[in-house]
């Protein structure tokens, strides 16, 4: 049986329960007013990976499991230095947005009588997070080579050492009172960011509109529980506290899943430092990137009237917004979730040369979608024959940009003695991998 997802947590002694971090926790949830179900127990017995919460006695679908109240949330707005945080907010802007959460971070860290002591205690040990981002270069790209993990995490450490040099540590010096030197470290801020990354929760906007995102916020409890995509349980938003709710039955000993959202594998990596097994994740994608497509497509040109014309067929994409130099097409295993955009690049790039003058007169408009035309994953037969040719060639270039084929994958997957005897980065980005070409190879068999 596959092992489900884990996120490691690595607070404690490992092998045997240490209840002095649980017993302060649990303690200091008391005086905050952070209310437990009797139900539950937090616990590094019976769960995924670390500390988790299991179900002491069996839980009902719709039964409170706990209630965070929003005084004891830690964020910019909570923190002891939430005064200075909002009158330097200008200054404090980056492209992350996270900043002021990781400045108030750095602060309670070393704070003596930081009120948050006893919470952090059950955070895990921030030198040996997993995420690929600690993981060295030459491993990381030679693991993950294809996947999109490297080029997303290179982008990650540039941001974080241009966002710490320019603000962070600029305003740590500003305020030598508030911040010690044992928190003036980039390793140290490269740590808080997985960390943030890793656990920290986003309240969703009221309205959907085109206001900025929500700070994070880290909550804690909740960010106690493991993630699974089949979870059992919800966190909820309310005016006082927040809430997290039993969305199904619960056995007694099971533990609490929470979800952190509709996650394929290599985001869980990224982001997380875990994947769940193939084929328990079933929010799993490949990406096909969108240049990738463009140079199928010019496979296909033979002479320079046609190549001049396919790039001007690409060049009304990127005016139309469905094509980027840097976005991609997302698949997976039962939807296209980049339907419209990979449905009229399809369209664009295979109709006749009259045709593409007529649509790009008409801006895109007037062409009626025909039924055999919507892009399905079980649709993806009946496509006309030159949208098949042009998928299926976009897929045989983005499979040579992986190391290995899937016939290598899947012998170490079903071989249990080789796979044991792999590292755990290894399973993981080996289950990284095997996903995604499995998403792959199902188009080149629709495609054929």
């Amino acid at each position: 049986m596959a092992t489900r997802a884990k996120r490691r947590r690595v607070a404690g002694p490992v092998g045997g329960e240490d209840p002095a971090p649980v017993a302060g926790f649990l303690s200091w949830c008391r005086r905050v007013g952070l209310e437990l179900s009797p139900k539950v127990a937090v616990s590094r017995q019976g769960t995924v990976a670390g500390y988790g919460m299991v179900a002491r006695e069996s839980v009902q679908a719709g039964e409170l499991l706990f209630a965070v109240p929003r005084a004891a949330l830690l964020s910019q707005h909570t923190c002891s230095i939430s005064g200075l945080l909002e009158r330097e907010r200008g200054a404090l802007q980056s492209q992350s947005g996270w900043v002021p959460l990781l400045l108030a971070l750095l602060h309670e860290l070393q704070a003596p009588a930081s009120p948050w002591r006893p919470y952090f205690a059950l955070w895990p040990e921030l030198g040996r997070l997993e995420h690929p981002m600690f993981w060295p270069e030459e491993e990381r790209r030679r693991l993950l080579q294809g996947t999109g993990v490297p080029e997303a995490v290179e982008k990650d450490l540039a941001n974080i050492r241009s966002e710490y040099y320019s603000i962070v540590l600029p305003f740590m010096e500003a305020h030598p009172d508030l911040f010690s030197p044992r928190v003036r470290s980039l390793e140290l801020y490269h740590q808080l960011v997985a960390l943030v990354m890793a656990y920290s929760f986003q309240e969703p906007l009221e309205e959907e509109d085109e206001k900025e995102p929500n700070s994070p916020l880290m909550v804690p409890a909740a960010d106690i529980l493991n993630h699974l995509a089949n979870h059992n349980a919800n966190l909820e938003y309310s005016p006082n506290c927040l809430r997290m709710v039993a969305t199904q039955s619960i056995p007694k000993g099971h533990e609490i899943f929470n979800t952190y959202g509709q996650m394929a594998n290599w985001q869980l990596i990224h982001m997380y430092g875990f994947v769940e097994p193939y084929p328990d994740n079933k929010n799993d994608t490949a990406d096909i990137q969108m240049v990738t497509v463009r140079e199928a497509a010019l496979q296909g040109t033979k002479v320079e009237a046609e190549r001049l014309l396919l790039y001007e067929r690409w060049d009304f994409l990127c005016k139309l917004e469905m094509v980027g130099e840097e976005g991609a097409f997302v698949i997976g295993r039962e939807e296209v979730l980049t339907e419209e955009e990979l449905t009229t690049t399809l369209k664009v790039l295979c109709m006749p040369a009259e045709e593409f003058r007529e649509f790009k007169d008409q801006d895109g408009w007037g062409d009626d979608k025909r039924e055999e035309d919507s892009l399905t994953v079980t649709n993806i037969p009946k496509l006309r024959a030159s949208w098949r040719q042009l998928l299926r060639d976009s897929v045989l270039l983005t499979l040579q940009t992986y190391a290995t084929d899937l016939k290598t994958e899947q012998d170490l997957i079903s071989n249990k003695e080789v796979y044991a005897r792999l590292s755990w980065r290894e399973q993981q980005a080996l289950q990284v991998r095997y996903g995604q070409k499995m998403i792959l190879h199902q188009l080149l068999e629709l495609t054929s």
